[in-house]
């Protein structure tokens, strides 16, 4: 298995120009509460308990994540929860309601990720590789950790790697 570095690294290959990185700010957690709800609506018996493949989903994620890195994955954990808790409050809507906020959600989500990218000149990292998909709110948490100024040995490991985050201006070298 990959470690953290080498998965964000690559990721951050396809995100280096910091209008993209925005844009992934807000699209990747819309596109996430959009696959939880989504996902939160379906619901089987397991044991006796009315389990929904949201739940599931959130379990398989975090224990990935924590895979990777304890830190970052109890954050993504925790964030991942938040999503599981407001999609299930979506759970109960008429069944209109609840799949046009999962669809909604899914489809702004992933418009303002392709804005990014016309900005960033570079189809989305998950062209190229599948991982890409699980990869992306994670670094969309380790990227608001760096401006935070937390964890800055894998902030540089990555740029060594990925080069540095652009102004976004045409010519511009100016980096963060």
């Amino acid at each position: 298995m990959k470690s953290l570095t080498d998965h964000l690294s690559q990721y951050a290959t396809y995100h280096r120009d910091r209008r993209n990185i925005a844009t992934h700010f807000v699209g990747i957690p819309m596109i996430v509460l959009a696959v939880v709800v989504l996902l939160a609506r379906p619901t089987f018996d397991v044991a006796g308990l009315a389990v929904s493949g949201a739940t599931l989903a959130v379990i398989a994620a975090t224990l990935y994540y924590l895979r990777l890195d304890l830190r970052l994955g109890a954050v993504m954990g925790v964030l991942l929860l938040c999503c599981l808790w407001l999609a299930k409050a979506t759970a109960p809507l008429s069944l209109g309601a609840w799949a046009a906020a999962g669809v909604g959600l899914f489809v702004v989500g992933w418009i303002i990720q392709f804005v990014g990218h016309i900005f960033e000149g570079r189809k989305p990292a998950f062209v190229d590789d599948i991982s890409g998909l699980i990869i992306g709110p994670l670094f969309v948490v380790t990227e608001a950790g760096f401006l935070l100024g937390l964890r800055p040995e894998l902030e540089a490991e990555i740029e060594q790697r990925a080069g540095p985050v652009r102004s976004g201006r045409a010519g511009s070298a100016q980096t963060r």
